[in-house]
């Protein structure tokens, strides 16, 4: 009994002395330079309102459309994404939270048109997807942030391509992402319409062979594009560019197995469909996906926790044109939407309860805006 009173008796002075979690954050944007930007933006992000002041950017820093952040907070990774006529590259960058300063390490050549970049927890690897290029390419990392040539390349081939002749012309990487628990990596092909799955094991030179299956495929012209997991890593999100539609698995130690497309569309729409991205709450309550097309919105929906099953919730405006890309900050308050051809990031609130969003306020200020990505801010 007495050790139960001194237990309770210190229980305030352990409570106090538990890390309180950051109320304010680091907000890194990626945006393409050919309309004013000079590059890499960063901002200081404060979750007690959802307001953004900002703190440093880059300069010369070519098309760094898509972004990652070690672990640690260290260090940052960019694409550099052109085109067809030439090879991509991308940018490694040391990163001081304190500050908000971010400055070039080096740089190495990548496919056509590297369009998503990602880095395990353990910073041994950044993957990059590349869209012109129709290839995934693995880059070691040194202990200091640079980065090495890539040790791995893997090329989709042009076989099985979809009936969008326009669009599935060739393979078009889109996503390089690992699993929760790093055993796997899936990179989506816009044009094979597949979701491609390899086994990742750090310390291999060569660290990605094919899973078994090594792919499950969505409707045929769907495009698959980005993917999120959900909190309890049961369950796998994709979001269809080209479909506007949400298709969910069961997933499995590398085994996704559908049960569920449903559309982002309204009833009885019939103009440009653009689904962009996709991102599950923190809590893992709801998810969220982007519509650019026409229909410049963002939808809400329900995650049945114990089925993994979507519901509609709401669909709202982003206040802008072609939502990129969006983010929702590390306490589950705030969501970001970057509006690329508006030059807008608009700033929603959300209702922890309903999943619904609510606007805050607009920040225009970023020229072609891409890529939102949060860090502490120490």
């Amino acid at each position: 009994m007495k050790k139960l009173l001194f237990l309770l008796s210190m229980l305030p002075a352990l409570l106090m002395a538990q890390p309180k979690p950051p109320s304010t954050f680091d907000l890194l944007i990626g945006t393409y330079t050919g309309n004013g930007s000079e590059g890499i933006y960063v901002y200081r992000f404060y979750t007690e309102s959802g307001r953004l002041a900002y703190l440093n950017r880059t300069t010369s820093i070519e098309n760094p459309s898509y972004l990652c952040v070690s672990k640690n907070g260290k260090f940052v990774y960019s694409v550099n994404e052109v085109g067809d006529d030439r090879k991509g590259s991308v940018t490694a960058f040391s990163f001081e939270p304190k500050v908000g300063t971010i400055n070039p390490i080096n740089k190495q050549v990548s496919g056509a048109g590297p369009c998503y970049i990602s880095v395990d927890k353990d910073q041994k690897h950044v993957f990059t997807a590349n869209y012109a290029g129709g290839s995934m390419y693995v880059f070691p990392v040194n202990k200091d942030g640079s980065l090495n040539p890539a040790s791995q390349i893997i090329q989709d081939k042009p076989e099985g391509l979809g009936p969008n002749k326009s669009r599935q012309d060739k393979p078009h990487v889109h996503i390089a992402m690992l699993s929760p628990d790093e055993k796997h990596l899936i990179y989506t092909d816009l044009s094979t319409d597949k979701l491609n799955i390899y086994k990742y094991k750090s310390s291999q030179p060569q660290p990605l062979t094919p899973a078994s299956p090594n792919f499950v495929k969505v409707a045929s012209g769907d495009g698959p594009r980005h993917i999120d997991f959900s909190a309890n890593r049961k369950y796998l999100y994709v979001i269809t560019e080209m479909g506007g539609n949400i298709v969910a698995y069961n997933y499995n130690n590398g085994q996704p197995k559908q049960i569920q497309s449903i559309t982002m569309l309204p009833d009885g729409y019939n103009k440009q469909v653009g689904g962009a991205d996709i991102h599950v709450s923190p809590d893992g309550l709801f998810l969220y996906a982007t519509n650019r097309g026409d229909a410049n919105e963002i939808i809400v929906y329900a995650i049945n926790q114990e089925t993994g099953m979507l519901t509609f919730i709401e669909r709202q405006t982003t206040r802008g044109s072609h939502p990129r890309n969006f983010v929702i900050d590390p306490s589950g308050t705030f969501l970001l939407v970057a509006n690329q051809k508006s030059n807008n990031i608009v700033v929603f609130k959300i209702n922890r309860t309903t999943g619904k969003l609510t606007f805050v306020r607009t920040n225009t200020e970023i020229d072609s805006p891409s890529c939102l990505k949060f860090t502490a801010a120490e």
